[in-house]
């Protein structure tokens, strides 16, 4: 298999599909439209890492420090307040959540340059018409794996 920056690996390091709520996709969308024109970020717990088949619990919405429609970075107090909860609850951190505003739903060499959560999932919604559901319209939201620098796509099934 060769991963999404080029680099050949021998195996998809899994899960290769996941179940997000409807309700929560539409929480994740429904706060990209909301920040636009600047990304939008946040987090989403889990009854374990999504590495380990956990399952996502709720979507935690954060503000974007870098206020910015090319960069996302978690405010700090929000980041510490989330991962207490998370933590407190016996959780844990089940993805990652930023929207692109002009790209599509794929990680950037910045955002895999900055990937701290090894074994969570990183959602990304694109509010790019051209990446849009050509059936719907709605944008389009895909998940990743980012692992040592290379992307892999997990098939996101939304019910």
């Amino acid at each position: 298999m060769v991963g999404e920056q080029g680099t050949a690996t021998s195996v998809h390091p899994g899960p290769d599909r996941v179940l997000l709520p409807a309700a929560m996709a539409a929480a994740i969308v429904e706060q990209a439209r909301a920040e636009y024109p600047n990304e939008a970020c946040g987090i989403v717990a889990g009854t374990s890492h999504a590495a380990d088949r956990g399952v996502a619990l709720r979507y935690e919405p954060c503000r974007n420090e870098s206020a910015s429609p090319y960069r996302y970075a978690i405010h700090p107090d929000d980041a510490f307040r989330v991962l207490v909860e998370i933590d407190d609850a016996g959780e844990a951190v089940w993805g990652i959540v930023h929207s692109h505003v002009r790209s599509p739903a794929v990680p950037s060499l910045t955002d895999i340059g900055l990937a701290q959560f090894p074994d969570a999932l990183y959602l990304l919604v694109s509010l790019a018409d051209a990446e849009a559901d050509p059936v719907t319209g709605a944008p389009s939201l895909r998940a990743w794996r980012i692992v040592d620098g290379t992307t892999f796509e997990v098939a996101l099934e939304i019910r």
